[in-house]
């Protein structure tokens, strides 16, 4: 269907949006987040902005009344509770590696949850992959190779032997001991769990039209609640105890968690009014957003591994996003 002026501007508005946050998240987060803050309080008040965004963009769009006739507890921990649970791992390894890694470096690594979702999707309400969408994730697999250099360059373009060559970008520092057990493991940890969740939440919604505000509300809450539940048998629970709910956090944290939260919403939207093919474009404007913001923050210019990861990642998202499966039409017609 073609669309108005009003739902194109609505779509480009919220398209840049989601770039802006998926841009600059990873660099918010690591310089905003201490280490040394308990994980488990940023998650919790994470959700809770995330739930009060979600009721209030379903009462702004006036299907609250239609969206909870007919809800109960039975249905909401049928749908809900397993992805919650999962999302509430995914959430703390993801903090984890924003801690830990670059922006480029992260959202790189991030975007391995569209091949777990690809084989989570296949395995367990069997959506298939298309030959071009097949190719997509073993370069966006190529991509994660590269950027973290387990890959070398040389390999692939060879080497010129120009030892005194100087390039535009800078050589990759020495990682310390903890980029992988922090960073890299975490992230590839959230991916995964992403894409197991995403999978599961879908086949326990195919049968029923769930609002997706309501959903991502009910996902809140049991996120919440289970997280709740797990301090009075955690460590974190035990440090809140002593030092508070608020120990290490300052006034800036809260710009990482409202943005984490908002970027939620925000995916929503562009899905609805821009199609899910153009918010991979999004995302991959906002990979490029990452690399340009770091540079300027850090005041160093990119590792070449970095550059050609990113582009060959951006380059396996426009593939996967504009090459669906489509069922042969002998199928259709049997």
């Amino acid at each position: 269907k073609p669309q108005t002026s009003s739902s194109a501007g609505k779509a480009m508005l919220f398209m840049a949006l989601l770039t802006i946050q998926f841009g600059l998240q990873p660099i918010l987060t690591r310089r905003f987040t201490p280490k040394t803050v308990c994980k488990s309080t940023v998650i919790l008040v994470q959700e809770s902005v995330k739930f009060v965004l979600a009721m209030s963009m379903l009462t702004i769009s006036g299907e609250l009344k239609k969206a909870i006739e007919g809800w109960s507890i039975s249905s909401w921990l049928r749908v809900a509770v397993v992805p919650a649970l999962l999302y509430t791992v995914q959430n703390t390894c993801a903090l984890t590696a924003y801690q830990n890694l670059d922006g480029v470096t992260f959202n790189v690594l991030n975007q391995t949850k569209t091949l777990s979702a690809a084989v989570c999707c296949y395995l367990i309400i069997g959506r298939k992959q298309s030959k071009l969408q097949i190719t997509a994730l073993a370069m966006l697999f190529v991509s994660a190779l590269i950027v973290e250099d387990l890959l070398p360059l040389k390999y692939l373009f060879g080497d010129d032997g120009d030892g005194d060559g100087k390039s535009q970008t800078s050589e990759r520092k020495p990682q310390s001991s903890s980029h992988f057990s922090h960073g890299v493991l975490p992230v590839l940890m959230a991916s995964f769990i992403s894409g197991l969740a995403g999978a599961i939440s879908q086949k326990n919604l195919q049968n029923g039209g769930r609002n997706p505000y309501l959903f991502s509300s009910e996902l809140c809450i049991a996120s919440v609640l289970s997280l709740s539940v797990s301090l009075l048998f955690s460590p974190d629970g035990e440090r809140i105890k002593s030092n508070g709910f608020f120990d290490q956090w300052t006034m800036h944290t809260l710009i990482p968690v409202f943005t984490n939260a908002i970027g939620g919403i925000v995916v929503g939207l562009v899905t609805k009014y821009a199609g899910s093919v153009r918010k991979g474009f999004a995302l991959i404007f906002g990979m490029v957003l990452t690399g340009v913001a770091q540079s300027i923050n850090d005041g160093l210019p990119l590792s070449l591994s970095q550059v050609v990861g990113g582009v060959l990642a951006g380059l396996s998202l426009w593939l996967h996003a504009t090459n669906p499966y489509k069922e042969a039409k002998s199928q259709k017609q049997d």
